[in-house]
């Protein structure tokens, strides 16, 4: 968060969390594959200073939970209405973002998106006009909630930072809630010195729909003074990641000092003017001279190779225990990511055998439905508002994640499918088609109901011939 809008919010009456910006911001470096420099930096016992490699497996363990929570389809009504919200939300990138935005909630805990207006006409009774309709992806560093009841977030601002003319301008949106019930966006935009353009302040009077949204590691947050922020999972993490990254290292260092090293007397070599040993580029690589005196050759010491250990076993036990480690304290058991036959098991392979597993993953799916629901019923109010439409802000919102990575989609389609033509239940029917095309429940049954009236009127329409 910018300084600028620290300042600003504090001189509004807002304390900004700096506990909590500084735990995300530390998830944030192991996400991001920075140097930490109280880690990575070291000294030798010569006091010479070197890196640790990274491994960069917090953003991996990220990755894994994201791709639970992919959303194959979005469906907010019939007709005009699920087409206005679909291309809203294609407009806006949501799918490429909210994958990212996946990412970010389990590294730092918190994302969140708010709806704006561009280019809409302010008219003279402080109203606003048409515009168009967009989103704006925040993450948990841009993040501050104002007001939390019973964990929800009612107030919140976000800030954000850009270029404008070639210079840095950083804005800043307040979401606040009236006494009548209707919320107000004021936005404040700050130049490259922090100073507020004045003439660019604006106040517009929104409804009683939240116009923004919220997703939270769904994992309750244990961690103190950091209300309305959801639990950084890296957080708990960052020993283990420490331990994954010194055991990569062991490895590394052996693998880099596994060269052989050839052993030669210097009897065996011939000298130039200067008293040094002619070799080849080669041999200078290999050869390292020992001794001046002829040595015993029971002793074998004329030549002698010398091959460093590689220590595979003792450094994959220590990988094993250093990813266990890593798997119980990001959630999913011991096995999350562990070596088997020489190979890692990932989270997505060890979910769909095991799933007893899956009940972390549905609580971060109803998180995710929540967000996604939010935010569509806020682009529908927004239409209803600025653009005069008529959306049924009660429409019941599907969405349908992609279960490929631990279920076969296919396979159990066809087990449902099979099921509703073998029994001829019109309820296992409306279920194989809610779930085959991402149908609403009445959807799907009116689609059952025709087919069954068709069938009756063919029936009685024999019977009278």
């Amino acid at each position: 968060m910018e300084k600028c809008v620290k300042t600003f919010l504090n001189k509004k009456g807002y304390d900004v969390n700096d506990n909590a910006l500084t735990i995300i911001h530390a998830c944030d470096d192991w996400y991001s594959n920075r140097v930490i420099e109280d880690f990575h930096k070291r000294k030798t016992i010569n006091a010479i200073p070197y890196e640790l490699s990274r491994l960069n497996f917090g953003k991996r363990c990220c990755s894994d939970d994201a791709n639970l929570c992919e959303v194959l389809e979005i469906n907010a009504g019939d007709g005009e209405q699920g087409n206005f919200v679909n291309e809203v939300l294609n407009k806006s990138e949501f799918n490429t973002q909210y994958r990212k935005q996946l990412e970010k909630t389990s590294a730092d805990g918190t994302t969140a998106c708010y709806i704006r207006l561009d280019n809409a006409t302010f008219m003279d009774n402080n109203s606003v006009k048409g515009g168009t309709i967009k989103l704006n992806y925040v993450e948990a560093d841009a993040f501050m909630p104002l007001t939390v009841e019973n964990d929800i977030v009612i107030e919140a601002a976000f800030s954000g930072s850009g270029l404008s003319k070639g210079k840095k301008q950083t804005t800043l949106v307040l979401f606040t809630l009236g006494d009548n019930g209707l919320y107000t966006a004021e936005t404040h935009v700050f130049d490259d010195k922090g100073n507020e353009l004045t003439d660019q302040e604006t106040i517009v009077q929104l409804g009683e729909v939240k116009p923004f949204a919220v997703m939270r590691n769904a994992e309750v947050n244990n961690l103190d003074d950091m209300t309305g922020y959801g639990l950084p999972k890296l957080w708990d993490a960052i020993p283990a990641l420490k331990v994954v990254d010194l055991c990569y290292n062991v490895l590394f260092s052996d693998l880099d000092k596994a060269e052989k090293i050839i052993l030669v007397n210097e009897l065996l070599c011939e000298f130039d003017e200067n008293g040094q040993p002619k070799m080849t580029p080669e041999q200078k690589k290999l050869f390292v001279l020992i001794g001046e005196k002829l040595p015993d050759p029971q002793e074998k010491a004329l030549i002698q190779e010398y091959n460093p250990e590689i220590r595979i076993e003792p450094v994959t036990k220590s990988f094993e225990l250093a990813l266990s480690l890593l798997s119980m304290s990001f959630g999913y058991g011991t096995k999350k990511y562990s070596f088997e036959n020489g190979q890692i098991t990932t989270a997505t392979e060890y979910v769909g055998e095991r799933q007893d597993q899956m009940q972390e993953l549905n609580r971060q799916r109803q998180e995710a439905i929540r967000y996604i629901q939010d935010i569509c019923r806020a682009v529908m109010w927004f239409a209803n508002t600025f653009q005069g439409k008529a959306f049924n802000l009660d429409q019941e919102i599907l969405v349908d994640f992609d279960d490929s990575y631990i279920t076969d989609r296919e396979a159990e389609l066809e087990r449902k499918r099979n099921d509703a033509l073998a029994f001829d239940i019109p309820d296992l029917t409306v279920w194989y088609l809610r779930d085959a095309y991402s149908l609403s429940e009445k959807e799907a049954r009116k689609l059952v109901e025709a087919k069954v009236e068709k069938e009756e009127q063919d029936t009685g329409g024999e019977d009278e011939d």
